[in-house]
């Protein structure tokens, strides 16, 4: 017997999440979510992802009027040395965030909030990346690919700002903004087919 299946809804407008959850073959449509994501006096990385992204998911769902869906909704951030790196808000808080990033190791941290009608679970997906060392010309000519503008610490793994990784050890696709290891199995528990589901 088939079993049910439950209306899927992306509370976020990004392209990346977008290309990533069509990638596994998820119907889905898109809510367009805007809420404060301003961090907390002395909050965590960890803590501060899942908080935001349980705040976009319940933002998606109250603004929808049916039963039997559920809202999926993520939050990314880049950590090094205890500092949480959002989007820039300019191009000199850019390039201070790729110099910051520049010859080191940081950690990019996805909280993944999915709610539906009666329950809501999280999960938390942690990758370290390497950067190679970099210098402020190579860093304003980033800048000009117009990538840094709405990513996390300023960059973008899947784009030109692949060059600056020398490594990365966890989930590619978590750096990019939706780890689709831990997506498919929240997936799967809410029963929101994809292509491995084996109704």
């Amino acid at each position: 017997m088939k079993k049910s299946s439950t209306k899927l809804y992306l509370a976020s407008s990004s392209p990346r999440r977008k290309e990533l959850l069509e990638q596994i073959g998820a119907k889905f449509k898109v809510l367009a979510i805007d809420v404060d994501e301003s961090v907390f006096s002395g909050e965590s990385a960890e803590t501060y992802a899942e908080r935001v992204a349980l705040k976009k998911a319940k933002a998606g769902k109250s603004a929808l009027t049916m039963d039997n869906c559920v809202v999926l909704a993520a939050d990314t951030v880049v950590v090094i040395n205890g500092n949480i790196l959002g989007k820039p808000s300019d191009k000199d808080h850019a390039l201070i965030m790729l110099q910051s990033l520049s010859g080191k190791s940081h950690k990019v941290i996805t909280s993944l909030a999915l709610m539906g009608d009666n329950e809501t679970c999280c999960r938390t997906c942690t990758t370290e990346v390497s950067f190679k060392s970099l210098n402020e010309a190579e860093c304003e000519l980033y800048w000009q690919t117009g990538e840094s503008r709405d990513k996390a610490g300023a960059y973008g793994i899947q784009g030109k700002g692949a060059v600056f990784v020398e490594s990365i050890a966890g989930s590619y696709s978590n750096v990019v903004g939706l780890p689709l290891k831990e997506t498919a199995e929240l997936l799967k528990y809410f029963k929101v087919p994809f292509w491995l589901d084996e109704s």
